[in-house]
């Protein structure tokens, strides 16, 4: 069988890829696995300087993988080339910082002993990646992990096949080793055969929370380590001393980055009374000016959704809130013209039993919340059953820290947008799912943290023994 990549923008197939087996399925799994063997013994440094070697393979081709994300899922060029170049700064960071994460810590523990933790590598790592950003989230695992000494197969959404043999292909060029890293072009119902095979040592997932709770039972069920970043529906907090312009401006990106489509996106807007009027006014002038077109372009701000079926599904969201009692400030309809595309759309007066209240709404619609003061702003900001990313908007940066430690949240922002940094862990709480990526953390995460005691004197009396 072959599976097919189409522009949501013109509906036109962009290229047709065979499925990988089950025998070329376990020919792959073999073959990391005996990778693994020598690639955890490779010294650090020879993992580094490949890593450094695939952010320039990244840099030299960054037009090619750049138009080949816009093809196949819809992300306006100019963030696609934006994507490329945060996954080479990605491999240059823990190319230059994975030999200090995992190097060993010396722990101070009884007087005649020698303790120290060491990180050592776990074996072959599955990722189930999502399209959304199609480079971005696998580099996310691939780069920490292969610093670390693991190996990765990665089941990426279907409809971005030309960008997971394209990424295989970034590594293989950087002169990683055959089975370091490999592609399975396979369904949804063929991954419980992956994680099942004794020869994965762990999962992690980006992707929805029922997903995410499908691979957490599967996995559990046989003892694997998981690492899931799941939805969003991250609460945009804007206090009555917000800074309006910076606020407006920041606000109309945090909703549209991706056309919509970011776990880490905001969803709710939640402002205080006094400036309600004002800010919605703003936002729905903001929203409209945005242009939507071909995303091909350099020029536009929004492309389409990525599928056909997604457009449909966000609309029945919009329409199923109306019904409730909902208001259309802006948009509410798909346009008029030829690719899957969904206007800038804001939505107001949301009950609490409404779908823009309840769930997450992947694509660029934005709901407005009014309460009457910041205590009601941090509850509002906090009834969801999600927990990744907030923000809070205030020209007194002490009160904005303060209400930021008071979200329900793996990531929380003051005068700034919610996004995701080399440097610093990322990750939710809730049923935005549990572990890290990123920073030392995320390379941390798919390690045998291992204690190594070297008594010293053997004759001493060691005292009370677990």
């Amino acid at each position: 069988m072959s599976i097919e990549s189409t522009n949501p923008a013109t509906g036109d197939v962009v290229d047709r890829f065979e499925e990988t087996s089950a025998d070329e399925r376990d020919d792959h799994i073999a073959r990391a696995a005996e990778t693994f063997e020598e690639w955890a013994e490779t010294p650090i440094e020879t993992r580094q300087r490949l890593l450094a070697r695939a952010g320039e393979v990244l840099r030299e081709n960054a037009d090619e993988y750049a138009e080949l994300m816009t093809e196949e899922m819809g992300k306006p060029i100019a963030q696609a080339h934006s994507e490329v170049e945060k996954c080479a700064w990605l491999c240059d960071y823990y190319a230059e910082t994975a030999a200090e994460h995992l190097q060993d810590e010396v722990i101070a523990s009884d007087e005649d002993a020698r303790t120290v933790v060491a990180y050592q590598p776990l074996g072959p790592i599955l990722a189930i990646m999502p399209w959304n950003f199609p480079f971005w989230q696998v580099f996310r695992f691939a780069a920490p992990n292969l610093a670390a000494g693991n190996v990765g197969l990665l089941k990426h959404a279907s409809n971005v096949p030309g960008c997971a043999r394209a990424i295989q292909d970034v590594f293989e060029e950087a002169g990683f080793p055959e089975g370091a890293f490999t592609t399975l072009l396979i369904g949804s119902d063929e991954i419980d055969a992956v994680i099942e095979d004794d020869r994965i040592a762990g999962v992690t997932l980006t992707g929805s929370d029922g997903a995410g709770r499908a691979v957490a039972e599967s996995a559990g069920s046989r003892l694997k380590k998981t690492v899931l970043e799941l939805g969003g529906s991250d609460p945009f907090v804007v206090l009555e001393d917000a800074p309006m312009d910076e606020t407006v401006e920041t606000a109309v990106q945090a909703r549209l980055i991706n056309n919509g489509q970011s776990c880490i996106a905001a969803k709710r807007f939640v402002v205080v009374d006094e400036i309600y009027d004002e800010f919605v006014d703003r936002f729905v002038e903001a929203m409209d000016a945005q242009t939507v077109g071909d995303p091909m372009d350099e020029d536009t701000d929004i492309g389409p959704q990525a599928r056909a079926d997604l457009m449909e599904d966000l609309h029945k969201q919009v329409e199923e809130t109306v019904e409730k009692g909902g208001e259309i400030e802006l948009g509410g309809e798909p346009m008029d013209r030829e690719g899957a595309y969904y206007p800038p759309t804001v939505l107001t007066d949301v009950p609490e039993d409404a779908p823009a209240d309840q769930e997450e709404l992947f694509g660029p619609v934005a709901t407005v919340f009014r309460v009457p003061d910041e205590d009601a702003a941090i509850e509002k900001a906090n009834d969801t059953r999600f927990g990744l990313g907030a923000s809070v908007w205030t020209e007194d940066l002490e009160r904005g820290e303060r209400v930021a430690r008071e979200f329900e949240s793996g990531l929380a922002f003051v005068n700034e947008l919610v996004k995701s940094d080399p440097r610093l862990p990322f990750g939710g709480v809730k049923d935005s799912g549990y572990g890290r990526e990123l920073s030392r953390h995320g390379i941390r995460e798919f390690v045998n943290t291992k204690t190594i005691w070297v008594q010293q004197d053997a004759g001493e009396e060691t005292g009370m023994v677990e």
